[in-house]
């Protein structure tokens, strides 16, 4: 069920707003648990017989499985369904912010909070123009009010469901817990996060590595007015810059670690390869670039590879199945790693099943088994994928 937001910026809701959030938290756990299953078994049962019987073998690829499963009857329900539940996501909590909108912004102006913005960026079509996720504005919604950040944060707490932990962060508490652990002997003093939204990712990462200066950015204005007060008020010092991760505006070796979490999958596949380039260019020798993202379709099944790209066809998120065609080992190449220096790796949420399952995962080696027994929507519990390399 969706989750209370555990810092000062959460707007208070109503009983009926709160049971608006629980219910469409209820229905997207319906359609991603009970109508996922119905829809594999009627992949297997009639789109996959259907599509042999036509073109001699089974569905190859993510795109072979969309159109095989196009137009039956679990699909048309599945899809029609999910659509209306995300649309429902951002209408359930767009009142609460409104009615809260003077609220938040005075306890923004008193928690303070670092935050420059760049009023003559000219910020990219991918981040205003496409309403992604279908959250109505986007991430320009309210220009450089709090709103866009409010409605994101609350948002993304109804939309996962609890599974994002009680401040959205398990992402970053578990894939820093990971780097931790893994490399003992890594200590970054200057980190970078880009396409930090709200900072809910970037945290963790203070936390972790409490004496490092962490700097996080975002191309849109008012998701970093809001993270900045939102870190404030949970007593985290971190700068929040507005600048494009593919035009980045420090010098060469300037960082220790530059991360991201699910944001290279909004980039186009030019400005993609860039952010890549740029982040090899300002570590420093030693450095560590680090992604959380969706595994690659080379990695999946043709069935599961077509469930996470089901986004980018229905969920306006146009670049989606693009980066997922891509193989990263082959992006970080292209953007001057060492093919040796490259890794990949699963890890269990840390929210979920705890730091000792992580460091019994690294002890196993198993994080580095990635595939859809892992990482696929229907594989089991919830784990996060993650790539990086070294700047040697």
């Amino acid at each position: 069920m969706s989750v209370e937001l555990q810092h000062p910026m959460n707007p208070h809701k109503t009983a009926d707003e709160a049971a608006r959030g629980r219910f469409v938290s209820g229905m997207r756990s319906l359609i991603l648990n009970d109508l996922a299953a119905d829809l594999k078994v009627a992949y297997d049962r009639r789109a996959v017989p259907a599509w042999q019987r036509s073109h001699g073998a089974p569905p190859q690829s993510s795109a072979e499985a969309h159109k095989a499963l196009r137009g039956d009857p679990a699909f048309n329900i599945y899809s029609a369904m999910r659509v209306q539940a995300q649309k429902m996501v951002w209408a359930s909590v767009a009142e609460s912010v409104e009615r809260e909108a003077d609220r938040l912004g005075a306890a923004a102006r008193a928690a303070g909070g670092r935050v420059a913005l760049n009023p003559t960026l000219d910020v990219p079509k991918n981040v205003g123009a496409i309403e992604v996720h279908l959250m109505p504005g986007s991430y320009t919604r309210g220009g450089d009010s709090l709103e866009a950040g409010a409605v994101y944060d609350r948002g993304l707490a109804v939309f996962s469901m609890g599974l994002m932990g009680t401040n959205l962060d398990d992402i970053g508490l578990s894939m820093s817990c990971y780097i931790r652990l893994k490399y003992p002997d890594f200590a970054p003093q200057s980190i970078l996060d880009t396409g930090t939204t709200i900072g809910h990712n970037t945290l963790p990462w203070k936390l972790t590595y409490p004496d490092a200066e962490v700097i996080a950015i975002d191309a849109a204005p008012g998701v970093l007015v809001y993270g900045a007060a939102r870190a404030a008020m949970q007593g985290q010092d971190v700068q929040f810059v507005q600048m494009c991760a593919d035009k980045l505006d420090y010098p060469d070796a300037s960082f220790d670690l530059v991360w991201s979490s699910m944001f290279l999958h909004e980039l186009s596949k030019k400005q993609r390869a860039a952010a890549l380039a740029e982040a090899y260019r300002v570590l420093k020798p030693g450095g560590l670039m680090l992604h959380m993202e969706l595994p690659p379709n080379a990695e999946m099944s043709a069935f599961d590879g077509f469930y996470l790209d089901w986004d980018s066809w229905y969920n306006e998120e146009p670049y989606y199945k693009g980066f997922r065609d891509e193989k990263p080992p082959e992006l970080c190449a292209a953007a001057g790693f060492a093919p040796t220096d490259y890794f990949q790796f699963v890890v269990p949420s840390i929210g979920i099943y705890g730091e000792q399952a992580i460091a019994d995962l690294i002890a196993s080696e198993a994080a580095e088994a990635v595939g859809q027994a892992t990482t696929g929507r229907l594989a089991e519990g919830v784990m996060w994928f993650g790539f990086g390399a070294w700047k040697k």
